[in-house]
């Protein structure tokens, strides 16, 4: 990289369920963060790597800003502040298809105290918008604040000025060599991403009040000796006896589906073929117990 080159720390943030994750993924070109319908996601500040010839963006995908209603939320809040307060640019997310309401206005508001970090507003899913829908947000967008260095519609899912948006970010990064080795694309861990993808896979199709109370931990990745077959043996914690049944399904149909689900993306990431073995385990209200979230990496 040449001294003309640029690098730094880049964080997406606005309400739950704005593409935020999907749009991380896109940018470094594979997946690194999952993605649900269900709101917040992410739980933990996930490092994507973007390199190009003319520098390095390191993306932080964060949890989305919500009203906390356990102490997990409270602490994915807390670690939202932490990542703001060390940025090089914060990118506001929008939807082009929802109208901008108080949860972006407090959003947007709240960026005030983050003085360093220059900040870019972002218009996601303009594919499932009708232009004047993406006009209108644009507008909405644009008033929420004086600061904004660039306002930047795009699509994460078909591409679509995704090129603009990194040009915009990285314009705005402070001269410097890269901060990661080149061809790396992410700092997570194996097994965080094995979780993540198990983690993913239980979140299809399960009902509102679910999803929060699903965690997972890792046991053992072990490749088997005189075999191309890596044993992959993890829990589903949830908080009560009800949610193991229904993670659980009739005669065990569900956690086969998530096991199933979850091997294709283990698989391509580990490189080998997997045994997935699969347990429900019971934690109580462990989103509200300190020692448990501990035990679980909050």
């Amino acid at each position: 990289m040449t001294e003309q080159n640029r690098s730094g720390f880049v964080t997406f943030v606005g309400r739950p369920n704005v593409g935020k994750s999907t749009l991380t993924n896109a940018l470094v070109g594979e997946k690194i963060a999952i993605t649900s319908e269900k709101p917040q996601t992410t739980r933990r500040a996930i490092r994507g790597i973007v390199n190009r010839p003319d520098g390095q963006l390191v993306i932080v995908d964060t949890p989305g800003i919500h009203k906390p209603r356990t102490l997990l939320g409270e602490r994915l809040n807390n670690l939202v502040e932490q990542v703001l307060g060390d940025v090089d640019v914060i990118g506001f997310c929008v939807p082009a298809t929802e109208k901008v309401g108080p949860g972006d206005r407090r959003i947007a508001a709240s960026l005030d105290g983050y003085s360093r970090a220059k900040k870019v507003a972002i218009v996601t899913k303009t594919d499932a918008a009708s232009p004047e829908e993406i006009t209108e947000r644009l507008l909405e967008v644009d008033a929420l604040r004086e600061d904004w260095a660039a306002v930047v519609p795009l699509s994460a899912l078909t591409r679509d000025q995704l090129g603009v948006l990194s040009d915009e970010i990285l314009a705005l990064l402070p001269l410097g060599p890269a901060l990661y080795p080149e061809g790396i694309t992410t700092d997570e861990s194996q097994e965080d991403r094995i979780a993540e993808m198990i983690r993913e896979a239980a979140l299809e199709g399960v009902r509102d009040e679910l999803p929060h109370s699903i965690a997972v931990m890792i046991d053992e990745v072990s490749a088997r000796p005189d075999s191309d077959l890596t044993d992959v043996h993890a829990q589903i914690v949830v908080e009560r006896d009800s949610q193991k049944a229904i993670i659980i399904g009739h005669k065990g149909k569900r956690l086969r589906d998530v096991g199933a689900r979850a091997r294709v993306g283990i698989e391509e990431l580990l490189g080998t073929r997997v045994f997935l073995g699969l347990h429900v385990k019971v934690a109580k209200e462990w989103q509200r117990d300190p020692k448990q979230l501990g035990r679980l990496g909050f």
